[in-house]
């Protein structure tokens, strides 16, 4: 058995095409949701930095497939569901952090809401600013107010779902096809937001399970 570590799995765009939240089995894994409750109550009982940032740093050595192979087919509204969104926001986020940046900073141009001010993104958002970003959230879940964690990743997917339409709109005249594929991201992201408010309200009750 070796203990060479997993090379990082990296997402093709059509692998969050594909991605579609809510429509997990009927029958979700009792250890998907034993694991998350057991790692998020251990880790926020005692928040040590060291460990915080191995977790945050998983995916990283570890590859997003070890993370979705525990979650990825939970209930989105439930709590490895919502861990699962989490991650995977991240690894799409540092996959590509330019273009990333780039739509975020078109979402947040156009906004006339505070999703801005919620995902709190430092401006203007450059690749080091989006992938701060992603890393700060995913830290809430462990040390800071797992509900706002979740508020501040939904208002990101917002402002990404924004972006993607504006730039759908700029290309389609002369790129239908990646018009189409940035509308269909929108759509994903947009979901995802949905989910994850869905889960902070459900958190905030607690009966995020």
């Amino acid at each position: 058995m070796t203990d060479k570590p997993h090379k990082p799995t990296l997402f093709a765009g059509s692998t969050f095409e594909a991605f579609k939240g809510g429509e997990d089995p009927a029958q979700i894994s009792r250890l998907a949701h034993d694991t998350a409750a057991a790692l998020l109550s251990r880790v926020r009982a005692d928040p040590d930095p060291g460990v915080i940032d191995r977790l945050i740093d998983y995916t990283d050595v570890n590859g997003i497939d070890a993370i979705a192979e525990l979650w990825s087919r939970s209930s989105a509204r439930s709590l490895p569901g919502a861990l699962w969104r989490i991650y995977l926001l991240r690894a799409l986020t540092r996959q590509d952090p330019e273009q990333s940046s780039f739509v975020y900073q078109r979402g947040a141009e156009l906004s006339s809401t505070i999703d801005p001010v919620v995902a709190g993104a430092q401006a203007p958002t450059g690749p080091d600013e989006i992938t701060a970003l992603a890393d700060q959230i995913l830290r809430g879940l462990f040390e800071g107010d797992f509900a706002v964690a979740l508020d501040r990743a939904g208002a990101f997917c917002r402002l990404m779902a924004s972006g993607c339409v504006s730039l759908a709109d700029d290309v389609d005249p002369v790129h239908p096809a990646r018009a189409s594929e940035l509308t269909t991201r929108a759509s994903r992201f947009q979901t995802i937001s949905s989910e994850l408010a869905a889960c902070a309200n459900l958190w905030r009750r607690d009966s995020l399970d």
